[in-house]
């Protein structure tokens, strides 16, 4: 990724900050945190080691980061693994220790069962990635304030709907990003590149995956528009982030009716669009994190600053600045989105036309619609784009 130092810069700026949007461990038994605040600053411990799950632990077992798993696993190539990267580097170069823990369910109860059982065997900080855990956060944030929470991809709420009742207290910080502009630039990039039938197969039409898949259609519309050409583009989401037989059927049959790039968007969802581009001799865009490595298909990936913003703000809650009661949006302006230029394999789409479009996002010149902006992405109002929108 690109320098985060802008990031830093944010978060000490705190009068600037505010909301722009809206298998593990087993559980181990061991002494409750004593109350009173966590000690935030200190020299590193010692004696810490890595266990065969991967747990950054210290001599006697105990830990102070406890990251709960989305639906996904820390090897889901994706928003999880990118999460628990972030923390594992911050531990292992400041010597600190962590584990993480997936629950039984992807359910609140289950999430809210791990995240106390991690608090109970004595974790300090609690991270959790994705919007599912916003009604978690939001229901254990106030029984423990001596316990920090960093919720990634979302802002607690109690999630009663139509109109949920958002709360972030002083021992919380949510992080969004702006997906929708490196969703943007990948769309964009794409069709400069020659691509003019394109696929987005997201997982759960989660906030987070609707921005990316909007911006995808918004950058490819917006690129056909210069070159005067119609793009076509199939979209659909599966429901989950699990790579399923279903889903690398559909993705054969795109790339059987000629589609020529997709966009594999929400977890595991990706292998199976990748499994089907290695049989069809089809392209993939990949999502998260720099999924180049993955597979040969993968041409590029649309991607965010996981693990750089985990590994921030654990860094302020060491360092006695943590941004509690803050729900923060990151994005081209604070280096938090990119597409990984030195792997991409495109072939017209330039380092030069990347700095242009990226500079246009960053400066505010190119404003695009979200989640928030359009019900379903046929209400973007992309007219070089023919949508095939294929409900869940």
């Amino acid at each position: 990724m690109k320098n985060f130092n802008k990031i830093t810069a944010l978060l000490l700026s705190v009068g600037m900050i505010g909301s722009l949007a809206a298998c593990g461990g087993a559980a181990q038994t061991s002494t409750p945190p004593a109350s009173g605040a966590p000690a935030a600053s200190g020299e590193p411990s010692t004696g810490v080691t890595e266990d065969s799950a991967g747990n950054i632990l210290a001599a006697d077992g105990s830990f102070e980061i406890a990251m709960i798993t989305d639906k996904g696993d820390i090897n889901d190539k994706s928003f999880n693994q990118g999460t628990w990267e972030g923390i594992k580097n911050y531990c292992s170069e400041n010597g600190k220790t962590c584990k993480y823990y997936k629950p039984a369910a992807a359910t609140t109860d289950d999430y809210v069962t791990s995240m106390e059982q991690a608090i109970k065997d004595g974790a300090k900080v609690v991270v959790t990635p994705g919007f599912l855990f916003e009604e978690p956060v939001y229901k254990v944030q106030d029984q423990y304030p001596d316990v920090k929470f960093i919720l990634i991809d979302g802002n607690p709420n109690d999630a009663v709907q139509p109109n949920p009742t958002y709360k972030t207290a002083d021992n919380t910080v949510g992080v969004l990003f702006s997906e929708e502009q490196v969703g943007y630039l990948a769309g964009y990039a794409a069709v400069k590149d020659g691509y003019t039938n394109l696929g987005f197969m997201g997982g759960m039409a989660v906030p987070a995956v609707v921005r990316y898949g909007y911006g995808f259609v918004q950058g490819a519309d917006a690129a056909a528009a210069e070159l005067g050409e119609t793009v076509n583009m199939n979209y659909y989401y599966t429901g989950d982030f699990a790579a399923t037989p279903e889903a690398q059927t559909m993705a054969a049959g795109w790339y059987t009716s000629g589609t020529e790039v997709i966009f594999g968007c929400g977890g595991s969802v990706g292998n199976s669009v990748m499994a089907a581009a290695e049989a069809s001799s089809g392209k993939v865009i990949g999502v998260d994190v720099d999924q180049s490595s993955e597979s040969d298909t993968v041409i590029s990936s649309a991607m965010k600053g996981l693990s750089s913003a985990v590994e921030q703000m654990l860094d302020h809650y060491y360092n006695d600045s943590f941004p509690g009661g803050q729900n923060l949006t990151l994005g081209a302006a604070d280096n938090a989105v990119e597409l990984p230029m030195a792997t991409s394999k495109w072939n017209n789409f330039t380092q030069e036309d990347y700095d242009t479009l990226f500079s246009k996002l960053a400066s505010g010149e190119i404003t695009l619609k979200k989640d928030t902006d359009a019900e379903i992405p046929t209400d973007l109002g992309c007219a070089n784009v023919t949508l095939n929108y294929i409900a869940e």
